[in-house]
């Protein structure tokens, strides 16, 4: 990941405005420790922090066209830069770069370029000839992006709001999909995928055609000229991921490098269900495994400062970004600059465990379309931000743009929850790598039950949480949080601490109004909650708020569980939104 920050329009074109933009720039430096580059054209400024992954030596950016008249910065990874590159033969590359494809296709192709790139990316693009300029995030928003405008009429753009949260009067989120153009004085949709409507798709299943498209979208993941390695949880996404990867590393160009064992990571309290999990998968695998261990107090220790880097006071999203944020400082330590990680395979087939509740495909259906349209707010801001936050790109195979089509296009009649015929929850992607012949994974972890990262890396973490916020928010306080706090109210002293911290550091409206609320059980989304009464009156983002399904949930109404009984028993066993997934997916 990169860090990128473009301002269009200044009023103040002195030295001191280069100066403050080159110190706002700074603030991203977290995410490009490599290099840091800036262009100024008239009154418009391209600033870039850089993390060099693909052609370290010579890709530095701000990228150029060939006379130096277009400008653009950007963030991410575009995996097809090579195909491109052939549609491209009049036009001279000065690097090896993947992003520099971007400035090319727009001489080419005008505004209408951004749909043929496949992969992650956010960007800001100026074209010199007539002061014009673009801006556009991926279809998904794997990639962060905002956007603001400063009092004296600037346009803003940067990876990170902490860069322009200051200097504008208002900002918001960037829409994943869209692209903005000065021309058209306006944003507009670019990705329209056919799910997108929600329509009821009925393609049969067709396992092989999902195991082929998956194993696609990891190898093309592989791209890398830096030291790589793979998020393992133990749970079945983090470990297709590593399955996949291992088995076609070799035929990689990264394998030369850095040769043909993969590294793996995990972390989690001492004894946790991840630890155990992934140690398991790693040693059938043959990775060369790096278990990470933190405790509760190092967890709370670091909240203040994964608050700081991820820019939400979303109660899942803290709970699963902090132990992720520890362990992509242990693993930059370790020389490793690009992880693969395991997100959104549960929006896309409906393996949280509330999914279990769906009255029928349709409402099955859309609540995964309405989940993958969330995943910027959620996960694939906790992924992004909790590694960049230590110069660790990581890249997610799941929401490859192919693959998404393919799987969301299946009759969810198959996707459905149905224990009577040996369906547990993503059903139909477990079965799609269930090969007797050549497994990719054992049995029993193709077919764990899910857990959410938060909750894999031990119980006592949430519980650890939920303890250390009732000694810092009274009674009182949570009595009056809709006087303090009169939009997106918190409602749990939880989310009370995680909403004071975070207004320390963000206390502008504007601010507060990027991050989603709504009631959620197990990482629903407020509609699903429809799903069973009794989830009203659990709202809590755990796995094991799912009543019913969830092997260790939390108590009922009856009393029949005994929530705090299950967190110390994970303890005592030696002791990684909405959830987040798990280090790299928790199944």
């Amino acid at each position: 990941m990169c860090g990128i920050l473009a301002v269009f329009g200044c009023l103040d074109t002195s030295q001191a405005k280069r100066s403050r933009i080159i110190e706002l720039s700074r603030r991203l430096r977290h995410r490009g420790p490599d290099w840091s580059g800036l262009h100024c054209f008239e009154d418009c400024y391209l600033a870039h922090q850089r993390l060099a992954i693909v052609d370290p030596t010579s890709g530095d950016q701000p990228l150029y066209n060939e006379d130096k008249t277009i400008i653009v910065t950007v963030n991410g990874e575009i995996y097809n830069h090579k195909q491109l590159r052939e549609k491209l033969k009049s036009h001279q590359f000065r690097t090896g770069s993947d992003c520099e494809v971007i400035a090319h296709l727009y001489e080419e192709y005008g505004e209408e370029f951004v749909d043929m790139l496949d992969g992650m990316f956010s960007f800001v693009l100026l074209d010199t000839r007539d002061k014009s300029f673009i801006a556009s995030r991926d279809g998904i928003g794997i990639t962060p992006l905002y956007m603001g405008w400063g009092p004296d009429g600037s346009v803003w753009f940067a990876s990170e709001m902490k860069a322009l949260s200051d200097d504008c009067e208002r900002f918001i989120t960037f829409p994943p999909g869209h692209i903005y153009s000065s021309k058209q004085g306006g944003l507009g949709r670019w990705y329209n995928p056919p799910w997108f409507s929600e329509k009821l798709p009925s393609t049969p299943y067709d396992p092989k055609v999902l195991r082929e498209a998956f194993e696609r979208s990891v190898v093309k993941r592989l791209m890398t000229d830096v030291p790589f390695g793979v998020l393992l949880s133990g749970g079945l996404d983090s470990s297709l991921v590593a399955a996949v990867a291992s088995r076609h590393l070799e035929e990689t160009e990264g394998a030369y490098q850095w040769g043909s064992q993969l590294h793996s990571f995990c972390i989690g309290l001492r004894g946790c269900p991840d630890l155990r999990a992934a140690r398991e998968v790693a040693d059938y695998l043959g990775t060369r495994h790096h278990e990470l261990c933190f405790t509760v107090q190092e967890g709370l220790d670091a909240l203040e400062e994964v608050i700081y880097h991820i820019e939400t006071y979303d109660v899942t999203t803290i709970r699963a970004s902090t132990p992720m944020f520890l362990m992509s400082r242990k693993i930059k330590a370790l020389g490793v600059k690009m992880v693969l990680s395991g997100e959104g395979s549960d929006e896309i087939f409906g393996g949280y465990l509330y999914f279990h509740k769906a009255p029928d495909k349709k409402e099955f259906h859309e609540e995964t379309c309405r989940k993958i349209k969330a995943l910027h707010q959620y996960d694939c801001l906790r992924a992004n931000k909790a590694t960049s936050a230590w110069g660790v790109e990581a890249r997610v195979p799941f929401l490859d743009k192919d693959f998404i089509n393919i799987a969301m296009s299946i009759d969810p009649e198959w996707k459905m929850i149905k224990r009577d015929q040996g369906r547990i929850e993503k059903w139909v992607l477990r079965n799609a790598f269930d090969d007797d012949k050549k497994p990719y994974l054992p049995k029993h972890i193709l077919y764990r039950q899910k857990e959410q990262f938060s909750d894999g890396v031990g119980y006592s973490w949430i519980d650890g949480l939920k303890d250390h916020a009732r000694k810092h928010v009274t009674d009182s306080m949570l009595a009056n949080a809709s006087f303090v706090y009169p939009e997106n109210t918190p409602i749990t002293k939880e989310g009370y601490y995680y909403r004071a911290i975070f207004e320390k550091f963000f206390p502008k409206n504007a601010a507060r109004q990027t991050v989603p609320g709504g009631p959620s059980v197990a990482c629903s989304t407020a509609k699903a909650v429809e799903w069973d009464a009794s989830w009203s009156k659990n709202l809590d983002p755990s796995g094991r708020a799912a009543l019913g399904v969830h092997e260790a949930s939390y108590e009922e109404a009856d009393g029949s569980k005994n929530a705090n009984s299950v967190g110390d028993s994970c303890q005592t066993l030696g002791g990684q939104d909405e959830v987040m997934k798990n280090i790299t997916s928790v199944v």
